[in-house]
């Protein structure tokens, strides 16, 4: 029975017509029967796009800058695949990572190497590529300098990260004494090493705190030339929001949520949930932060960067995978509650990651009904996965669906490609991981498809 007394908060996502293509084509019926399981489908037009306002936005302000995709965001071949085509490089943590990114076209001196505590296998990979490594730690640079000796093919070409003043207690980056240490080591070294600059990892997506530290990393860079090493280019990491909802929507949904709007009266703390809207995201985030005003710069950051000749280098992951894709579950199975549904679908929570950080994927899901006389109405249900752990909850939010839902319809997670599809994907239960679809053209009347090319 439908119920509409109680007020339900909602979480709408922002309208994308190459999602809605998908679902008005009728694919996504056929591909859950194909796969027998829940499965992604990925969108590159929108990869391409991001990078694209990306690179306009550094344009605008003037700024000299090269992009990195963060491949922890995603495991997919194609976004590589679009990073190579159009030019851009490829941030990895693993000698797989970079193996992969070789394999699909990206050009070794187009990828940057981060992480903590890099592996001889992965140095000795990226020194003889020409990669660019992000130095986390002095024993790591000796680790660099002795490869590079050891190989004698090519400089190390490395950054050394810096421990941000305002997260002290972050685990990435030296501190002031550590990074002097660092400096003499780089000259020292002498044409085994390439020092091209400094580097940061800053938790959160306010913008000014990277601001202020990139305008530090500048001065650094001035410092370290007056010791006769290059250091041309700061790297900012990522961190640029992306906004999945508008801001009355996010706004009312935080005033209005409380336990009884979730299975089991399960709360979660609002301070972790991803902040699903943002002010500026994306590109237009990029444009906020270079015209922002460090506050050890005369002006803004963009100024700043020209006046001294430094080259920005960002790593954005999920802000390179908006609106990239979406993840599909059948409903198995429903069950009636007190005044609500409990929804079992074909997958587990692990396809959605969320959970990681605990909190869940607050995006509303869209309910694609398996027959034209699905029940209309307010139908509130919560969904749960197809395994024995009673915490294994894809929304524990119980969703006002506008039809009932029932065995065989569709449950379609949008803007899943950041992050979502596979950061915590496990074959628990010995179920198979979800398949990548790769949606190659959505403006067909008939969408075509492939699966991805990404070697497991």
């Amino acid at each position: 029975m439908a119920v509409s007394a109680e007020p339900w908060p909602a979480l709408p996502v922002l309208p994308d017509a190459a999602t809605g293509a998908v679902v008005g084509s009728g694919l996504l019926p056929e591909l859950a029967h194909a796969f027998g399981g829940p499965f992604h489908f990925l969108l590159p037009d929108a990869f391409t796009a991001n990078l694209r306002a990306m690179r306009g936005a550094l344009a605008t302000a003037g700024v000299d800058g090269f992009i990195y995709f963060a491949k922890k965001a995603n495991k997919a071949a194609v976004f590589v695949e679009r990073a190579a085509a159009n030019g851009a490089g490829v941030d990895v943590a693993s000698a797989h990572e970079l193996r992969e990114a070789l394999g699909h076209g990206v050009r070794g001196e187009h990828v940057v190497v981060t992480g903590p505590a890099k592996g001889p296998a992965l140095l000795r990979l990226a020194v003889t590529h020409g990669a660019l490594i992000a130095v986390d730690a002095l024993d790591e640079l000796d680790a660099v300098i002795t490869t590079a000796l050891a190989g004698r093919v090519r400089p190390a070409r490395i950054l050394l990260r810096v421990l941000p003043p305002t997260q002290p207690h972050s685990r990435f980056g030296m501190t002031d004494g550590e990074l002097a240490t660092a400096l003499t080591r780089c000259v020292e070294a002498g044409e085994a090493l390439r020092m091209e600059g400094f580097s940061f990892h800053l938790s959160g997506y306010a913008l000014q705190p990277r601001a202020d530290l990139a305008a530090r990393l500048i001065e650094r860079c001035v410092e370290a030339r007056m010791m006769g090493l290059e250091a041309g280019r700061i790297s900012i990491g990522g961190g640029l929001p992306v906004s999945y909802t508008d801001p009355d929507s996010w706004h009312t949904f935080l005033a209005k949520q409380k336990p009884v709007h979730y299975h089991a009266g399960r709360t979660f703390r609002t301070a972790d949930f991803y902040p699903y809207h943002s002010p500026a995201s994306g590109a237009h985030a990029l444009a906020a932060l270079l015209e922002a005003h460090p506050e050890a710069a005369g002006g803004t950051l963009a100024r700043a960067l020209d006046d001294s000749g430094v080259e920005l280098l960002l790593e954005p992951g999920r802000a390179l995978l908006d609106q990239a894709g979406a993840t599909v579950f059948t409903v198995r199975g429903v069950k009636d509650r007190d005044g609500y549904q409990l929804l079992t679908v074909d997958g587990t929570s692990l396809s959605l990651s969320e959970q990681w950080f605990n909190s869940e994927y607050v995006p509303d899901p869209l309910l694609i009904p398996a027959r034209t006389d699905a029940p209309a109405g307010t139908f509130p249900a919560s969904v749960g996965a197809a395994t024995c752990l009673e915490s294994d909850m894809l929304t524990w939010r119980k969703i006002a669906f506008a039809h009932r839902p029932r065995q065989g319809d569709l449950l379609l997670y949008p803007n899943t490609a950041g992050y979502q599809m596979d950061s915590n994907e496990s074959p628990f239960h010995d179920l198979p991981l979800p398949p990548k679809v790769v949606i190659d053209h959505t403006e067909r009347s008939r969408p075509r498809w492939r699966l991805d090319r990404h070697r497991a």
